[in-house]
């Protein structure tokens, strides 16, 4: 007979198979859009507005207004509003290099968070879009005309980019190209269904009147840029996603930063989940609220429940294997030998299996979204073999925030 804990590894182990093959079937029903979106010809170039919120960031600000002043599109329609939100280094002496450019305009301020620094450019603003770029990103020079493009469409209100790694040099690095070429994947098929639920800082794009009409940035836990998508959703405001529309960010290079970044992550989004429970299970916002949500929230208890039932079981291998040697004594171990006999065939490692390559399979469909090649990298084998060890990390930190209403920082 089956334990209670075995089932529900079953249960969770289905549910996600479930929700991969969900995503991967909805992709192929609509892969043929991709072609659709491509970028076309086109004399009609709205006014943009590109925020850039930096706080500490003299590191890589010239680097990221380099990429903007390289942005091929009409020089007269775009402008670029940095807003120094109290920095203590050097990044306001950098900015004001640019006081001059006709295109650029800055803003100084104390120090109020993220939110505050985009409210600021956001209410000077009169372009017909309005955007950001984080102060550690840099865009590729077509990504802003591949966004425009789809405002075409008068029903989309916002246009959410595709996230890569800059530069990835060490194995987090790496784990981080294959977790981004992921949510490449993911988030195309969130924008094929509507369910777009976040609207990331490294260049995603309003029109102006959304601000007029749902109001502007909050502070929502640290992550203004999820509260906003759900605060969109809520007045059934339409976001789309544009996969040629290149941004390349500077990911964290070591455990430590990466464990701060996903715990203020992870916690911002079970915070904001808890601020618009009312989006679940709610029918008339269809997919987003009777399966993408809760099963997007049930992810991190899942990984969380895995980790524990692993750690139960090599427990009690462990266990039984010291009765073993304190029964009989330790013998030197002979060299393994395969014998497909002793191959374990029990239904849940049959089922992680199947799970982790399909895993496999949705990395490699985003790099197709992406790149349009399909290639096996070291960066899907350390995500595969790595990154199951650590998330489990910043899921259960995140968790233990909220239940016990603990803030987490920026930095």
């Amino acid at each position: 007979m089956l334990s209670t804990g075995t089932i529900i590894a079953h249960i969770l182990l289905f549910i996600s198979l479930y929700f991969e093959i969900f995503l991967l079937v909805s992709f192929f029903e609509k892969r043929r859009d991709l072609r659709k979106q491509g970028k076309k010809d086109s004399t009609n170039y709205p006014s943009v507005t590109v925020i850039v919120p930096c706080f500490n960031e003299e590191k890589t600000l010239v680097k990221t207004m380099e990429s903007l002043f390289a942005l091929d599109y009409p020089k007269d329609k775009l402008s670029f509003f940095v807003v120094d939100d109290g920095s203590t280094d050097t990044t306001w002496s950098l900015a004001k290099q640019y006081e001059q450019h006709p295109q650029v305009r800055l803003f100084q301020k104390e120090n109020g968070g993220k939110y505050t620094a985009l409210n600021v450019g956001i209410e000077s603003a009169t372009t017909d879009l309005v955007g950001c770029l984080d102060a550690d990103s840099f865009v590729d020079p077509m990504a802003l005309q591949n966004i425009v493009h789809r405002f075409e469409d008068n029903k989309i209100q916002a246009v959410t980019p595709a996230i890569r790694v800059y530069n990835a040099k060490n194995v987090i690095e790496h784990i981080q190209v294959a977790e981004y070429t992921f949510s490449a994947f993911i988030r195309k098929v969130f924008a094929f269904l509507g369910t777009i639920y976040i609207t990331p800082g490294p260049f995603s794009f309003f029109r102006r009147e959304v601000f007029q009409h749902i109001g502007p940035y909050r502070h929502a836990h640290n992550t203004e840029d999820l509260e906003i998508a759900l605060r969109m959703q809520t007045h059934g405001l339409k976001i789309d996603n544009a996969h040629d529309a290149y941004v390349y960010t500077t990911a964290p290079g070591t455990l430590r930063k990466l464990f701060k970044q996903r715990v203020r992550w992870i916690h911002g989004y079970l915070e904001n989940a808890k601020d618009y429970r009312s989006l679940f299970f709610k029918t008339s916002h269809g997919h987003l609220s009777m399966f993408i949500l809760p099963t997007a929230t049930l992810s991190i208890f899942s990984a969380i429940y895995f980790t524990l039932f692993a750690l139960w079981h090599a427990g009690v291998m462990i266990s039984d294997k010291i009765v073993e040697i304190s029964s009989i004594g330790f013998h030197t171990p002979r060299l393994p030998q395969f014998d497909p006999f002793f191959l374990k065939t029990e239904s849940v490692v049959i089922l992680s299996f199947i799970l982790i390559f399909l895993t496999i399979g949705l990395i490699m469909t985003g790099r197709y979204i992406l790149d349009r090649k399909i290639v096996f990298s070291k960066d899907i084998a350390y995500f595969v073999f790595l990154y199951s060890f650590i998330a489990p990390l910043w899921l259960a930190k995140s968790v233990y925030n909220v239940a016990f209403s603990r803030k987490t920082s920026w930095r």
